[in-house]
């Protein structure tokens, strides 16, 4: 018997030196469980081998090969030596005579391991250098010695598991082969509830299928199993995060509509029937004696700064103070001048406290009552650090964007209150899987209409290269009184990436729109600069900014009609629907332009849909299946662990499935401590 706590150096399947110590340990593997839960990254089937490749291929190939000849070389051009390998066929006659050069660099020790006559199963993607047929960088294995556990190594599908320096992919894939030769189904209880798998299978079934599938069509149903108890593991966390929240009792922060009614009536427009909706669903959160968590999500221009002015009046009308806690200086300086504009005339203190920067306040409280309301105060993490900044008590935090920060940063924010109620929303619609799988813990409002009025917004993809083009319409559009922003992924120029750089552009941009203002905007500039351009791009002084995505959020110019985003390929759909959303903020016909690299192949492809549709959801579910969830959504913001089999948090039959099965745990768990 081998119990999954066991440590994996008392199995006797492995010895480990104190680097390979080091390196099993920053993998997080320590125990026979640990290691069982390190799943591969990829699979090569060695059953048999792609054909030995006579052109470039686009596509990584794997190859057993037989190195011929081998030797260090100095790469002029990069002041370095590196190694490089000629190899052929390992079998086969009729392939006998080709050759691959593989090339390795800054990896000075590849000398020290291969030797002319060994035999590697390499992977890699074949290229063309000068006159020579080569592959830089292959993942290789050697595979002539260790006859005694080739079956974990060839002739079957093998994984291919993620690594650290210290560890090497033979004597891990060896260990985990040997934990799964010797241990019993009796070792590897199953942790799910009998029958809540459609997969028919164990958790020692699905456990040696995912390390070593006798075929590739095993994978799926081993992963399906695996992804659900991952999923209903993580619903737990959410769930008994949401009970504590819960059950630590709250204030009502709560009294009147007064405050709330004025500030409406005094609107230039009607709010639409998702806001007024989503309103009376945070006055009942209030109004209840349980804290709330409430998520509100809504599309790019949906009116979610409105919703939470009427939950920020709720609070101050009841004696408490408000916060509202932006990730940029720009956004929360951008807040600041709307609810001063808003709230001044109900006599309703506004506060702006960031890390350079304060102002407002000394207003006399609101004048047709009672002196003892809240004032609304609206930072960035300066908020944060000081309670002093709420004499009323935080009885509300509204934290804008909330993807953008730590979990720690928003539990310091609520921790300045006692039992504050929570308002987090986000611009980043966010698909109904997603919404489910991590954030179980809060109520969920969504604003599903847009405020009449909006400009039409028109999407095109054009190519770098028809960049004088682009001026030219640019220059039509500044003719008739309208305001321009032009983005790039990056702020300086990089050896390492042909993307556009906002510094470098912005002098080409100079000429070539040469009776134009034009401003520069990123992420490097003090707060004091990003103000002053922004403020003059506000006011109209400047027509023209050229920025980085430090625009994403939280920029309001209703004359700004045009966007150019150059290098569109390197963004993600939700992050250009977000950066899009800067216009059309207006009466104007708006025009977004994706500016492509050309040899980028499948880049106009993959942004289609932005042509297509406004609809943040349905762009947001095409984002989650283009990338995954790991990266539509870091996890390491949510507080929550990384989930190993993200790519199936789009299957909502999966995640409503471990929703289920968690709330089932809780309640059962409930009634057996009562």
């Amino acid at each position: 018997m081998l119990p999954l706590d066991t440590r994996i150096d008392e199995t006797g399947l492995i010895r480990l030196d104190k680097k390979a110590r080091e390196g099993f340990e920053k993998l997080g593997l320590v125990t026979i469980g640990d290691a069982l839960a390190h799943y591969p990254r990829r699979y090569e089937d060695r059953t048999h081998f792609d054909v030995f490749p006579d052109s470039p291929m686009e596509t990584a190939v794997c190859l057993h090969v037989e190195v011929t000849d081998c030797q260090s070389r100095f790469a002029k051009g990069r002041g370095s030596r590196f190694f490089e390998a000629t190899v052929e066929p390992a079998a086969g006659p009729d392939l006998l005579g080709n050759r691959i050069v593989l090339r390795w660099f800054n990896l000075a020790y590849i000398h020290k391991i291969l030797a002319v006559g060994h035999q590697l199963v390499i992977y890699g993607k074949p290229k063309v250098s000068g006159k020579r047929f080569v592959i830089d960088q292959p993942d290789f294995e050697i595979v002539d010695h260790d006859p005694a556990s080739a079956d974990a190594h060839m002739g079957r599908i093998v994984p291919i598991y993620p690594l650290v320096s210290g560890v090497s992919q033979k004597p891990l894939r060896a260990l985990i082969y040997g934990l799964l030769s010797k241990i019993k189904s009796s070792d590897v209880p199953d942790w799910l509830p009998p029958g809540s798998s459609d997969t028919g299978l164990s958790r020692a079934e699905a456990l040696k299928a995912i390390h070593y599938p006798a075929t590739l069509a095993e994978l799926e149903p081993a992963k399906r199993y695996l992804a659900l108890e991952e999923f209903t593991q993580l619903q737990l966390i959410l769930q008994k995060r949401r009970a504590e929240h819960r059950a630590r009792g709250g204030k009502v922060h709560f009294r009147d509509r007064l405050l709330l009614k004025a500030f409406l009536e005094q609107l230039p427009f009607e709010p639409t029937g998702a806001q007024l909706r989503t309103m009376s669903e945070i006055r009942e959160d209030m109004s209840s004696p349980h804290p709330m968590v409430r998520l509100l999500q809504g599309d790019v221009g949906a009116g979610k700064t409105l919703v939470a002015a009427g939950a920020i009046l709720m609070a101050v009308e009841a004696g408490f103070d408000a916060a509202l806690m932006a990730p940029t200086q720009i956004l929360a300086e951008q807040h600041f001048l709307t609810f001063q504009q808003w709230f001044e005339p109900l006599g309703i203190e506004v506060k702006l406290k960031t890390g350079s920067k304060e102002a407002g306040g000394g207003l006399p409280l609101f004048s047709g009552g009672t002196p003892n309301h809240g004032a609304l105060i609206i930072g960035t993490h300066a908020l944060i650090h000081d309670k002093s900044d709420f004499p009323n008590g935080l009885g509300l935090a509204v934290i804008d964007e909330q993807h953008k920060f730590g979990v720690a940063q928003r539990q310091a924010l609520i921790q300045r209150g006692d039992s504050p109620d929570v308002l987090v929303m986000t611009a980043t619609p966010i698909p109904r899987t997603l919404a489910l799988a991590f954030y179980g813990d809060l109520d969920v409002s969504i604003l599903d209409e847009l405020p009449p009025g909006r400009g039409k917004i028109i999407t095109g993809i054009r190519k770098t290269t028809q960049t004088s083009q682009a001026a030219g319409f640019l220059k039509d559009q500044l003719a008739e009184g309208r305001q321009i922003y032009i983005v790039y992924p990056l702020i300086d120029e990089s050896e390492k990436s042909k993307a556009g750089a906002a510094s470098v552009e912005f002098e080409k941009w100079q000429e070539l729109l040469p009776e134009t203002n034009l401003a520069l905007i990123h992420g490097r500039l003090s707060a004091e600069e990003k103000d002053e351009v922004m403020t003059r791009f506000r006011s109209g002084d400047t027509n023209v900014l050229v920025s980085t995505t430090v625009i994403e959020v939280g920029v309001d110019v209703p004359n700004a009609n045009v966007m150019l985003i150059y290098n569109a390929e390197r963004f993600g759909l939700a992050q250009l629907h977000q950066l899009r959303g800067r216009i059309g903020r207006g009466e104007h016909k708006s025009f977004c332009v994706l500016m492509i690299d050309p040899e980028v192949e499948g880049a106009a492809g993959r942004l289609h849909i932005l042509t297509e549709t406004r609809d943040g959801f349905k762009i947001a579910d095409e984002d989650l299946r283009q990338r995954g969830s790991g990266e539509v959504l870091g996890t390491q913001q949510s507080g929550l662990p990384d989930l190993k089999f993200s790519e199936l948090i789009g299957d909502t039959k999966l995640v409503e499935a471990a929703k289920s099965i968690a709330e089932r745990f809780l309640a059962d768990t409930e009634a057996q401590e009562g």
